[in-house]
């Protein structure tokens, strides 16, 4: 039975709830990718408030505290481990159990299955960032954004990122050969990248050959972005080059978006042809 464009797209939206019920269901998959984003935030923010503000003047005034300097980075890593980790490590475990191949034996198309996917990855990705504000605002009283264009640029940051991010989760799932390697094959990288992003570090500490490889990955571009909508504009001068480059941010992860759904297009199958 073929389905047309349209048929196909209401399958796919309706299985977004479907999708987020199994996703909340599973404990270990709700900690790492959903609470420690939102846990990190508070052990930084408290663990870190003893050394003052980040960004004081010479006099010791001024600058930002903790919770608000490590904001943007949490809500970058949140969006690498809603998008990339948890469809990567979902996808191949679901390719080694058999769900994948008794899919396939189903009318569902493979766009209705995508949109299931993604779009849980956009609900329970709004979820976290909206829990990491209010956390950021009410327990450690970081004064958020009140110009408009700070929180437009949020916004596409936010939207380009998620989808960027949900789209390598879908490319990466091929590289695990069962499920049981799945997490092992895709977090470690993940781990490291986010050392080297700007999101547990601050990207002006780390020598330059490792700035100029973390360039190279979106999650370095996720964190800047968030950065520039966040931060007070005064921190862009530590940032590489002297500004906060959104053009940059928009064409690095751009060309990422546009990679991965060929990656997508190109390898994705129901089951491994090495299976």
């Amino acid at each position: 039975m073929r389905f047309g464009p349209l048929r196909a797209v209401r399958l796919g939206l309706g299985r977004i709830a479907y999708e987020t019920r199994i996703y909340f269901r599973a404990g270990d998959t709700v900690f790492f990718t959903f609470l420690f984003p939102i846990v990190l935030l508070g052990i930084f923010s408290v663990a870190f408030d003893g050394l003052g503000n980040v960004g004081t003047n010479p006099d010791g005034s001024g600058g930002i505290s903790q919770a608000t300097y490590y904001l943007p980075g949490m809500i970058a890593a949140g969006i690498l481990l809603s998008g990339v980790q948890n469809l990567g490590v979902d996808i191949a475990v679901e390719r080694g159990d058999g769900t994948l191949k008794r899919l396939a034996g189903t009318p569902l198309p493979v766009l209705s299955y995508f949109i299931g996917k993604m779009g849980q990855v956009l609900v329970t990705s709004l979820a976290q960032v909206i829990l990491l504000v209010l956390l950021s605002r009410f327990a450690f009283g970081v004064e958020l954004p009140t110009e408009p264009e700070k929180w437009l640029t949020f916004a596409w940051v936010y939207l380009l990122g998620i989808f960027t991010a949900a789209v390598l989760g879908i490319a990466i799932s091929r590289l695990p050969r069962s499920g049981k390697s799945a997490s092992a094959v895709i977090i470690p990288p993940l781990l490291v990248l986010q050392f080297i992003s700007g999101v547990y570090l601050s990207f002006s500490l780390l020598p330059e050959w490792l700035q100029n490889i973390a360039s190279v990955f979106p999650l370095k571009w996720i964190a800047q972005g968030m950065r520039a909508a966040l931060l007070p504009d005064s921190f862009a001068t530590a940032e590489a080059g002297g500004s906060w480059n959104l053009a940059g941010v928009a064409i690095a992860l751009g060309i990422w978006l546009v990679a991965g759904l060929v990656i997508c297009r190109v390898t994705f199958r129901w089951i491994r042809k090495d299976s």
